[in-house]
């Protein structure tokens, strides 16, 4: 287990991380060939413009159909058995792709279902390789971790485009794709050794349905994960000028080739590394927050000082120092998500992370480019760049920290409820009550406090809470909340953390008397 290593170590040197890091970065270098073989064979099986364009449509769509999904299923099955299986389906669709296209049978829908197939497998199988990060690192080590995820993804971005270019050229699409098939059998085989310790589930899975909805009332009802999904739209949506835009500036208002163009992009890759091997140096001066607000600054001032580069050197330093604000703002996010969400439902809260990233910088990207139809590309960075500077007003109310929920290991503090009905598991709805009695000068602050333990109620699977208090005796109050079932009970008493219990344990100051607070469990019959 990660906990068992030393807290000074780095990623790199933990043998699974490493293993698995670089097998990362082979497979995607072979996913972006494939992207590179895919767009150019259509070119050659169709003349229409939009058969090229439903390529890269393949390419994306599954993202935002199967992300969330992807989640709930890494969260209710072993991840890594489901990992396993996506590297097999992979396999599977890119050998098919491959071995169709050395017969010369490829047409324009079998290229597009096999292309869309592919990007299925990735989609759900996004959430569970983030989720599993803190089971491969110690947790001060998952700052660096993610940063070096982060990385791994520019450092194929930078490869794979121009490998499968050179490929194409020298043996056409279908050894793209048949590399691609290969480049999955180093992931799958890391995972097939990795030994993961699983805790055994002491109560039954949840259905898929009720996990997805579980899914999102967690981070509706979870501030931490609320704050960085503001904070991501507040970024994104700004910062997606710059990549809409680079391949015009590169091409209309540079001048460059497609060497150039490449090199151009390359430079973002280069910066992304500085500032992966810079940000555990930059973390010990700047706050979490303040990292943001340093790369949002960072990333706005380059983009704006793109749009009047009128050279490639000055578009390449724009685009490494782009690279470095990049990587940090990728790392910071997807740090403060995975601190705000416990293991029972982290795949499904970075699954939800991941949808607003996407559809953030795809609604930008077409923003940007009807503003960019009237107003020019100048004017429209340089307004991008603004934006993305007044955002930063977020940064004021809506904070990333390095902890963004507290302590959210389980607590496992509530006691056993006593139950003397027959098999009440799959009995519904269950209602329950706590009665506290209080001083009623205090009712104000208690009632004030208690709104704290509504959203805990709710993120943890209530479908409904209320707070009365007693018309014969003041000071009595009583707390409800119903849940769907005696199950979903149980697995409330699983979910609640230890910083929730410090809540709770704020609650339960107000309570006069000897006695806890007196609570009661009603099924339905």
């Amino acid at each position: 287990m990660a906990d068992t290593h030393s807290p000074t170590q780095s990623p790199l040197r933990l043998p699974l991380f490493r293993a698995l890091w670089i097998a990362t970065i082979v497979s995607n270098v072979g996913t972006w060939m494939h992207d590179a073989g895919a767009g150019w064979l259509m070119t050659s099986l169709s003349d229409a413009p939009i058969m090229v364009a439903l390529v890269q449509a393949a390419t994306t769509l599954p993202m935002f159909l199967f992300a969330l999904p992807g989640g709930a299923l890494a969260d209710i099955v072993d991840r890594r058995q489901l990992l396993i299986l996506a590297q097999l389906w992979a396999l599977i669709c890119a050998g098919l792709l491959a071995l169709a296209t050395f017969q010369g049978l490829t047409g324009p829908g079998l290229l597009l279902g096999l292309t869309f197939a592919l990007a299925t497998g990735a989609a759900l199988s996004a959430p569970a390789f983030q989720a599993i990060v803190p089971e491969l690192v110690p947790k001060t080590a998952l700052p660096e971790a993610i940063s070096l995820n982060s990385l791994g993804i520019n450092i194929s971005r930078a490869i794979g485009p121009a490998l499968g270019g050179f490929i194409i050229a020298a043996a056409g699409p279908a050894a793209v794709f048949a590399l691609n098939a290969l480049s999955v059998l180093g992931v799958w085989i890391v995972l097939i050794a990795w030994k993961r310790d699983a805790k055994p589930a002491t109560l039954p899975a949840e259905h898929f349905t009720g996990a997805l909805r579980a899914g999102a009332r967690y981070v509706r009802h979870s501030p931490a994960l609320r704050t960085v999904l503001i904070r991501s739209v507040g970024f994104f949506v700004f910062a997606s000028a710059l990549w809409a835009f680079v391949p015009i500036i590169a091409r209309r208002e540079l001048g460059l080739g497609a060497a150039e163009y490449g090199a151009l992009l390359g430079s973002m890759g280069a910066g992304a590394i500085v500032g992966a091997v810079l940000l555990p140096h930059v973390r010990k001066v700047l706050s979490a927050n303040g990292l943001t607000v340093a790369a949002t600054l960072l990333f706005a001032a380059v983009s704006a000082a793109l749009a009047f580069a009128h050279n490639f050197a000055q578009a390449a330093s724009c685009m490494a120092m782009a690279g470095m604000a990049w990587i940090t703002m990728l790392s910071s996010f997807n740090v403060a998500a995975q601190t705000a969400a416990p293991s029972w439902v982290k795949a499904r809260a970075l699954a939800i992370n991941l949808l607003v990233f996407q559809g953030s910088m795809a609604a930008g990207s077409a923003g940007w480019g009807f503003a960019a139809g009237h107003l020019g590309i100048l004017d429209t960075m340089l307004i991008a760049a603004s934006g993305m500077v007044l955002a930063l007003g977020l940064a004021l109310r809506w904070q990333i920290k390095g902890d963004m929920a507290g302590n959210i290991a389980p607590s496992s503090h509530w006691p056993s409820p006593i139950v003397a009905v027959d098999s009440p598991t799959d009995r519904g709805p269950v209602m329950i009550t706590v009665e506290y009695l209080i001083d009623p000068a205090r009712k104000a602050d208690f009632t004030r406090v208690m709104r704290t333990l509504r959203r805990i109620r709710h993120r943890d699977g209530a479908i409904s809470w209320a707070l009365y208090e007693d018309a014969a005796e003041p000071g009595r109050m009583v707390e409800s909340f119903v849940l769907e079932s005696w199950l979903e009970h149980l697995r409330q008493h699983e979910r609640v953390t230890h910083a929730d219990r410090e809540d709770q344990d704020a609650v339960r100051g107000f309570h006069l008397g000897t006695e806890p607070p007196l609570v009661r469990h009603l099924i339905a019959p």
